[in-house]
C-alpha cells in the first residue's frame, strides 16, 4: 500500500457532494479497496457502492447591489428565488429583543451576523422577512480569503418556511452597516436537483463471532473550497490503512467498512447507510468514526457518544495504550451520529489544532504530517482490534438520557418525536 500521505495527497481536490468529482474520489476509494484484497490475498472481500440522492440546487443567477456596487456573493441553496430592491436592516444579536420593535419585514432584506439558530429562522419567517443575508469570514479578509462558498438551507429551517438567502463577506457588510446602507438589489434564481451521491462500503467478516458486528465510518467528500486534505481525506486515507490491516488480520467480529459520501451537507451519506441497512442495526455493536486527523502540530481528539461507562472504558484504554487524547463525552457532528441515533455506542477518532482550518481554502497539505497520520491509525487499529476481539463488547448498546437529549437537539427534534430504533 502507499504511505498515507501520498493517498491523501490523492484524494487532496475539491470534491463536493453529488459533483463528478466526489465520484471520482469514491473511484481511488474502490481502487484502493480492490489493491488490498488483492495483496492480501482476500478474494471474499468487494466494495461496493451504495447511491442515494441528495437535495441540491442549480444556481443560474446570484447577486447582491448595494450603494452602486456589486457585492461578491453566494446563494443559500433551495432557498427560493428573488428579484428586486429591498430595504436593508441590521440585526446584530437577531434575538427576540431585536425582533420585538420592528413589526412586519415584508419588502426588506435582515443582514445577519450568523445563521445556526432555527429560533432565529423562525422570527425572519414569522416577521415576513423577503431575504437575508449572512457573513463570511473576517473584516480583513478578501474575497478569496473569506472562503465563499454556497450552503443549503437545511430541512430544519425550511420546515418554517422559505426565504432566500445569500451569504456576503465580512469587509462588505461593514461596509454596509458603517455607510448606513439602507436598500440592496438583490437576484436569485435557483432551480431544485437531486443529484446521486454514494458511499463505499467493504466488509471483513469476522472469524467466530461473524454474526455481530462493528461498523467503521468516514466521510471522503469536501467543501467547494481548499482541497480537503485535513478534513477529510485524512480520516479516508486512515479507513483504508485500518481495512488494510484487518484484511491480513480478520477479527472475530465483521468489520463493516464505510466510506461516507455528502458528509458536508448534513451527514447525507451515514442517514443513507442506516436507513438502507435497517436489517443490520441489531447486529452493530459499536461504532468508530474518523475525522480529520494526521496533523503535525496538534493533540489526539476522541469524541465518546453512549453510556457514561463507554467514556470510563475510553479514558482507561488511553492509558493502557499510552495514547494521549481530549476526550470529550457528547454527539460528534460526524457520520457517528446517525448509528448513535440507532442506540450504537461511538467513539470519534481524530486530531487537530488552531493552526488548521477546515471549510477554508487553508485546508490543504502542509498542516500534514505522515509520521502523526501512521500513529492515528497505529491507535485505531489496537482499540478496534482489542474491541473487535473481545469475548464480550465492553460497553452495551443504548444512550445515556443525556445523550439521548443532546441528539433530539442535534437532529432538531422534541423528545416525543424520537425516531432512533433502539434508542
Amino acid at each position: 500500500m502507499k504511505a498515507l500521505m501520498d493517498l491523501v495527497r490523492e484524494l487532496s481536490f475539491v470534491r463536493t457532494a453529488g459533483s463528478a468529482a466526489e465520484k471520482k474520489a469514491a473511484e481511488l476509494i474502490m481502487g484502493e479497496i480492490g489493491r488490498i484484497a488483492e495483496e492480501t490475498g482476500r478474494e471474499d472481500i468487494r466494495g461496493e457502492y451504495m447511491t442515494f440522492r441528495i437535495p441540491d440546487a442549480e444556481v443560474r443567477k446570484c447577486s447582491v447591489r448595494a450603494a452602486g456596487r456589486e457585492l461578491p456573493c453566494v446563494p443559500y441553496l433551495r432557498s427560493g428565488n428573488i428579484e428586486g430592491e429591498y430595504g436593508l436592516v441590521y440585526l446584530d444579536g437577531a434575538s427576540e429583543i431585536d425582533f420585538a420593535g420592528l413589526g412586519s419585514l415584508e419588502g426588506k432584506a435582515v443582514l445577519l451576523n450568523g445563521l445556526t439558530d432555527e429560533d432565529v429562522y423562525k422570527r425572519l419567517v414569522e416577521h415576513k422577512a423577503s431575504a437575508f443575508l449572512t457573513m463570511q469570514g473576517k473584516y480583513y479578509f478578501s474575497e478569496e480569503e473569506a472562503s465563499l462558498y454556497p450552503r443549503r438551507l437545511r430541512e430544519h429551517f425550511t420546515r418554517n418556511g422559505v426565504i432566500p438567502g445569500f451569504t456576503i463577506t465580512a469587509a462588505d457588510a461593514l461596509r454596509l452597516v458603517q455607510e448606513e446602507t439602507d436598500r440592496v438589489w438583490l437576484t436569485l434564481e435557483q432551480e431544485e436537483t437531486e443529484p446521486e451521491s454514494r458511499n463505499v462500503s467493504a466488509v471483513i467478516e469476522g472469524t467466530d463471532l461473524k454474526e455481530e458486528s462493528i461498523v467503521l465510518t468516514a466521510h471522503y467528500d469536501s467543501v467547494p473550497v481548499g482541497t480537503g486534505s485535513w478534513d477529510n481525506a485524512t480520516g479516508a486515507v486512515a479507513l483504508l490503512a485500518i481495512f488494510r490491516h484487518f484484511a491480513a488480520h480478520p477479527a472475530r467480529r465483521t468489520l463493516r467498512f464505510l466510506w461516507c459520501g455528502s458528509e458536508e451537507l448534513g451527514l447525507l451519506g451515514s442517514k443513507a447507510y442506516v436507513e438502507q441497512k435497517k436489517e443490520l442495526l441489531d447486529k452493530i455493536g459499536f461504532c468508530f468514526n474518523f475525522d480529520m486527523c494526521g496533523t503535525a502540530l496538534g493533540a489526539n481528539r476522541i469524541m465518546v457518544t453512549g453510556e457514561k461507562e463507554l467514556h470510563t472504558f475510553v479514558e482507561q484504554y488511553c492509558k493502557i495504550a499510552c495514547y494521549s487524547g481530549d476526550i470529550k463525552a457528547g454527539v460528534h457532528s460526524s457520520d457517528s451520529a446517525p448509528f448513535c441515533d440507532n442506540g450504537i455506542p461511538a467513539v470519534g477518532l481524530g486530531r487537530g489544532t488552531s493552526t488548521a482550518e477546515i471549510h477554508t481554502i487553508h485546508d490543504l497539505l502542509p498542516s500534514l504530517s505522515e509520521k502523526e497520520m501512521c500513529r492515528n491509525a497505529e491507535f485505531a487499529v489496537r482499540m478496534i482490534g482489542d474491541v473487535a476481539n473481545a469475548a464480550v463488547l465492553p460497553v452495551k448498546k443504548g444512550m445515556s438520557e443525556d445523550m439521548k437529549k443532546e441528539l433530539d437537539k442535534y437532529f432538531h427534534r422534541d423528545k416525543e418525536k424520537r425516531v432512533g430504533a433502539v434508542i
